[in-house]
């Protein structure tokens, strides 16, 4: 059993697809299936229930989850260890991010290179949940999380707002405008993530859409933003949402960014650190969050 396939264990896990998997490992599909399939067989037992269409964990792989996350995490503190002994520590942020942060991220990096030219950053993504789980166990120094959960083993410390807009056709009438009320959207579909990928962000449009008097018609399942964005490109009657510091960084003439009508619709994003330990470029880190935020 070797690290290297626990992790590709626990990635697996989390996305429920070797795809995605494979694409947060930058490695190919097939090296991931192959190690995954190698550890089954070295223990003599199925993690995952393979079907054409889903990817599910059985009750063995579900009971062995959290026991390969304590092992990769005990390779994230003697790492740490290491990095003290040789006076290193300190020299490197290992923070955590998501897909969507856009240009949030760049200006927070930008401003924290400017504070603090000899710190070094890893980004590290990962699912949120997860993300919590390796600062409270000492392998992220740090994390951004929107609308987080409580944890007890982290500190949750608010940075900003995220905005979202709604994405839809160029061509569409409603592109025209300078914003968009989510009414005028009750009859076109909505394409959203699976809620189990989103919890938040799935819970708030739709609650917003029912606020706004319809409830959404659901659209086709969702794999990717990128798959949804392409097919709104091609002129299919259908809408999502997007967070604005992602919609900035993407190029596209066939799909219309428009900010949602009256109060819009945000969600928080906050800073996870561990409550008694936390980075000691904490400072520069939040200074830098608020940099960005001015």
């Amino acid at each position: 059993m070797e690290l290297r396939q626990l992790r590709y264990f626990v990635t697996v896990a989390e996305e429920l697809h070797f795809g995605r998997a494979a694409e947060r490992l930058h490695i190919v599909q097939s090296a991931v299936s192959q190690q995954v399939r190698r550890l089954e067989r070295e223990l003599g037992v199925e993690f995952f229930d393979r079907s054409p269409r889903h990817v599910r964990l059985t009750p063995a792989g579900e009971r062995f989850l959290p026991e390969a996350r304590s092992v990769l995490a005990a390779e994230a503190r003697a790492r740490a260890v290491a990095a003290e002994l040789t006076g290193a520590r300190g020299a490197t942020l290992r923070l955590g991010t998501s897909t969507g942060l856009g240009d949030h991220l760049d200006r927070v990096l930008e401003s924290l290179a400017r504070r603090a030219p000899d710190l070094g950053v890893e980004l590290l993504s990962a699912p949120a949940r997860s993300r919590l789980d390796q600062v409270a166990a000492g392998g992220l120094d740090a994390a951004f999380v929107r609308a987080p959960e409580e944890h007890p083993g982290v500190r949750l410390i608010p940075v900003w707002q995220d905005q979202l807009v709604v994405a839809l056709p160029a061509r569409h009438p409603l592109a025209s405008a300078p914003d968009v009320a989510l009414a005028d959207l009750a009859g076109l579909p909505l394409r959203l993530t699976d809620r189990r990928n989103n919890p938040p962000l799935v819970d708030l449009v739709v609650s917003a859409c029912r606020d706004a008097g319809f409830a959404p018609v659901p659209g086709p399942p969702s794999s990717s933003l990128q798959n949804t964005l392409a097919a709104i490109g091609a002129a299919s009657p259908m809408w999502t949402v997007v967070y604005a510091s992602h919609a900035r960084q993407l190029r596209t003439g066939k799909v219309a960014f428009r900010p949602v009508r009256g109060e819009g619709l945000s969600l928080p994003t906050a800073l996870a650190v561990h409550p008694s330990s936390p980075p000691a470029a904490l400072g520069a880190l939040l200074a830098a969050c608020a940099d960005h935020d001015s």
